[in-house]
């Protein structure tokens, strides 16, 4: 027996796994980049969606889409190259196989065939149609949910199910803690799909047959072929599980082979035993891994194309290895060439001949299939248009129209959503007036847009204040700055037209975010604008106004509207706060609103600007409401909040308020 380390002798295989895991650590960690971009059952996932629905799941794209066809490729012309070479659990599982040797922990093999090992088989099959049924339905990517490799890129903090989540990292460290490879044998639902594929002559035949059912008018909906496709593959995995369609085979020389030392079973992850197959290995679970091959004493096995060919060539062991790297390249580069629409999809074109269509591109608001659902739905209500496609790789809509009914300009216009961005405040007692500069600019019709590029404005010194748009053809943006300041046409089109925006994070790193605005021009002389008038102009308020409640001698609830009040007296209580502007503080006004809105007299509750230009939560109210009991309530440890009639809660007070408000007179404007 064998008990040399493989690593030496079949270091192509241990160099593409760790290279492959450090790549995925560096690319998650120093590019904060998406831990299932390059993915291949994300890919699979995204591709059986399309050809189902027409649309991609989640923010999939062509890439992945191709990294899932590669795969299949590998498989189907010459084995499940991915799990053996790049998977990063099957890189782990392949780890805890010599953790388990070093701990001295006495393992546990089932039996192939055995009625454990059939039994177990039947897990990744059912967890792959689930997956697939779940993603081509919802059109969100299931396999987040539960799979281990994503749970721990996240640190758990992804688009998880926490408990299928842990549950499958455990079953991913015990299980091969005690079964050579137990997660991708019996619970991998690629796994599952890669075996199925080794079968493809099967499968082409499956194909033939709904293509013949197609011809005599019977609709076999996608679903079932799915189930065929995960019952088929099972069957063969157990009863016949020995595919020989494959091109490459690890060939055993029968003549060197002792066949005494099972060294090969002893160091494949499989614990496939090469001497019992006979003159070539062609057994489901081989993933042409080269184990088996570095292990052998008497050099009788070498991977290669035919059992005939006794020779064996030192190189044979590099063929595996290289042909994942090259499907792996080709995929990478075919998948950024180019693109599929996340949607697709048409209205009320029945008795239209004549449609045109408009690109749109930079909207970086469009990212994954519910922001695509999200511009649909608002391109529904504008009079002429009939189509949307969306394109989230690159942030793109194409959108079809009647030109008898709109134009270009008009969807354009549609599309664009005018935005504000404030800097800072400047306080009108120092700086009463402001200067505006307008500039043109092209590629910023989504609404961040205006945000990026105020904050590269800010890291350049300059006293701006802040900035505006306003739909043209080019963009007009106006800018707000200090009055002695007087940047010339070169300055904006630096700034503008810079690449990117990187700005330092909490660990010390730098976050860039791509850009790609273009300057046009700078429109000749400036403007002013009084500051008061600038800081209403960049004020985002809050109202909420609600039925006043009092209580008949009866005991019954009555609702009354605001207009109950009237006629009578109406007073505000203010409380001003610059931190009442702060995105994560008013989110918390909702829950606020609703505190107060069960009490009598309370009319409504609005975020204004005080006569200091301070941001202020005013409360409305009338008899027999009074001041007291509005700071009573504001400043309660807990509040009352009503989710419906069935459904009220006591909850922690989501504001703390430190000081009291004032109380004037309501007065109409």
């Amino acid at each position: 027996m064998s008990k040399k380390s493989t690593i030496r002798t079949n270091w192509p295989k241990h160099l593409l796994q760790w290279g492959t895991l450090a790549l995925i650590i560096a690319i998650i960690v120093f590019l904060k980049s998406d831990p299932e971009k390059y993915c291949p059952m994300g890919g699979l996932e995204a591709f059986v969606t399309y050809i189902t629905r027409g649309s991609l799941p989640c923010s999939m794209s062509s890439l992945q889409i191709m990294m899932g066809l590669a795969l299949a490729a590998a498989v189907i012309l010459f084995s499940k190259l991915f799990c053996a070479f790049l998977c990063p659990v099957g890189t782990v599982e392949d780890l805890l196989i010599r953790l388990r040797k070093a701990l001295k922990i006495k393992g546990c093999e089932i039996r192939k065939g055995s009625v454990a090992d059939k039994l177990l088989r039947i897990v990744k099959y059912a967890l792959l149609f689930w997956i697939f049924y779940s993603t081509a339905t919802a059109s969100e990517l299931f396999c987040k949910n539960l799979d281990p490799y994503y749970a721990v890129a996240t640190g758990f903090k992804g688009e998880i199910t926490l408990w299928m989540s842990i549950t499958t990292v455990v079953l991913v460290v015990l299980g091969g803690l005690f079964v050579k490879r137990f997660w991708c044998k019996y619970i991998c639902p690629l796994g599952a799909a890669s075996n199925t594929l080794k079968f493809w002559m099967w499968l082409l035949l499956l194909g033939i047959a709904w293509w013949i059912l197609t011809l005599f008018g019977v609709n076999v909906h996608w679903p079932a072929l799915l189930l065929a496709f995960c019952i088929i593959g099972y069957l063969l995995e157990i009863f016949h599980g020995n595919p020989r369609a494959q091109i490459l085979h690890v060939v055993v020389n029968e003549k060197a082979c002792g066949k005494t030392c099972h060294s090969c079973q002893k160091a494949c992850p499989y614990n496939i035993d090469a001497p019992a197959c006979g003159s070539m290995i062609s057994d489901v679970d081989c993933t042409l891994c080269g184990e088996c091959v570095a292990a052998c004493p008497s050099k009788a096995l070498h991977i290669g194309v035919s059992p005939k060919k006794e020779k064996t060539c030192s190189f044979s062991k590099f063929i595996p290895a290289i042909i994942a790297v090259v499907l792996t390249i080709a995929a990478i580069i075919a998948g950024k060439s180019f693109e599929l629409p996340t949607i697709d999809v048409t209205w009320d074109t029945e008795n239209i001949s004549n449609l045109e269509t408009v690109r749109i591109e930079h909207l970086t608001s469009v990212k994954c299939y519910g922001s695509s659902m999200a511009f649909k739905a608002r391109m529904e209500k504008v009079r002429g248009v009939h189509g949307v496609k969306t394109y989230v790789g690159s942030h793109t809509v194409v959108i079809t129209y009647d030109p008898s009914v709109t134009t270009a300009e008009k969807v354009q216009e549609e599309v664009f959503i005018p935005s504000r961005f404030r800097i800072s405040n400047p306080d009108p007692a120092k700086i009463p007036e402001l200067k505006v500069m307008t500039i043109r600019t092209e590629k910023m019709y989504d609404k961040l847009n205006l945000n990026f590029l105020g904050i590269q404005m800010s890291l350049t010194g300059r006293k701006i204040y802040g900035l505006d748009s306003e739909y043209d053809c080019p963009l007009i943006v106006h800018v707000y700055m200090d009055p002695e300041e007087n940047p010339d046409e070169q300055w904006f089109r630096e700034i503008v037209n810079k690449k990117s925006l990187d700005l330092p994070v909490a660990n010390g790193s730098i976050k860039s975010t791509p850009l790609d605005f273009e300057f046009v021009r700078l429109e000749k002389g400036s403007t002013t604008i009084n500051t008061a008038e600038y800081r209403q102009k960049m004020f985002e308020g809050f109202s909420a106004e609600f039925n006043g409640r009092y209580t008949e001698a009866d005991s019954t609830f009555i609702q009354k509207r605001a207009e109950h009040y009237a006629d009578q007296p109406q007073f505000i209580y203010e409380v001003p706060g610059e931190v009442y502007e702060k995105p994560i503080v008013r989110r918390s006004f909702p829950f606020l609103s609703n505190h107060l809105s069960k009490e009598e007299g309370v009319i409504g509750m609005y975020l204004n600007l005080d006569k200091n230009y301070t941001p202020a939560i005013q409360i409305r109210f009338a008899a027999p409401m009074t001041a007291d009991r509005i700071w009573e309530l504001m400043s309660m440890e807990t509040w009352t909040i009503t989710y419906s009639e069935d459904d009220v809660r006591e909850e922690p007070a989501r504001i703390k308020f430190d000081n009291p408000g004032i109380c004037y007179e309501y007065v109409k404007e």
